[in-house]
């Protein structure tokens, strides 16, 4: 038992793969606040009449 404890924490994550999870990560959470920010900024031209979807919240601008 103590040497199958050995090599599991013996055996470092890939330093690729921590990386392409933080890309993965990073990158949605980029398109979440972006996606909120667009919502919420002044409407393109064409976008004008639309309705705001319920699931952005509504932020007030001071």
């Amino acid at each position: 038992m103590f040497t199958l404890m050995q090599e599991v924490a013996g055996t470092p994550i890939p330093y690729s793969l921590f990386l392409s999870i933080v890309g993965i990560v990073g990158f949605a959470a980029a398109i979440g606040i972006g996606s909120v920010a667009w919502y919420n900024s002044k409407r393109p031209a064409g976008w004008e009449g639309k309705e705001r979807p319920d699931i952005v919240p509504k932020i007030d601008k001071d």
